[in-house]
């Protein structure tokens, strides 16, 4: 079996580079409302791959990524190496936990959800089954999103700065947010910072 460190280089440079050029699959989504730099967008359903992790915030991260990447580059039943989607979302397990499309992390104490959304031409039936128990593959509702786009870091200091601006907004607009706030990641920790693509998401009504 390949290094893990390996497998995650591999995963990223499938998809993007040091200039932030991508290629990888997104998430498929239709676009309801555009104001600034924040958007409503309308998910369909998505499969995911995720992964329950407890540990710090900065540890939950490659924990996690590690554990997924491992199940798509081959660490399944069937051997099967799939395709890396993007974004990579984190956010902190609450007591009702909400996950959206499409990697992602969700806080009860240092607990976190993270998932990869699957290639759009898998279905149930037809993805491989993880050979890692802790990997668990289901499929998420259709879901009204708001999103705030950034670039930068993904330190939580600027996701909770973010995360307020996104719902000050939704308040003045009358959306009523229904999970708490995601990070959205689209790029490799190497790209440069301005270059990053970074969103914040929460579920609204």
């Amino acid at each position: 079996m390949k290094n893990p460190i390996s497998i995650l280089v591999s995963v990223f440079l499938t998809g993007c580079t040091v200039m932030g050029i991508r290629s990888s699959e997104e998430a498929p989504y239709q676009l309801v409302l555009e104001s600034g730099n924040i958007q409503i967008r309308q998910y369909p359903p998505v499969i995911v791959a995720e992964t329950l992790i407890e540990a710090s915030y900065a540890e939950s991260g490659s924990i996690g990524f590690k554990r997924l990447a491992g199940y798509i580059f081959g660490g399944n039943v069937q051997k099967q190496q799939m395709a890396m989607t993007a974004p990579v979302l984190r956010e902190a397990v609450s007591e009702n936990i909400a996950m959206t499309a499409p990697v992602m992390q969700q806080q009860l104490g240092n607990q976190w959800v993270m998932a990869f959304v699957m290639p759009s031409t898998y279905t149930l039936a037809t993805l491989p089954t993880p050979l890692d128990d802790k990997v668990i593959i289901k499929q998420i509702p259709a879901k009204k999103v708001a999103v705030l786009r950034y670039s930068g870091s993904i330190d939580p200091e600027l996701i909770a700065e973010k995360s307020r601006i996104l719902l000050e907004w939704l308040r003045q607009n009358n959306y009523k947010p229904q999970s708490a706030s995601r990070s959205a990641a689209f790029d490799p920790p190497w790209t440069l910072p301005f270059l990053r693509r970074n969103e914040v998401h929460v579920d609204v009504e």
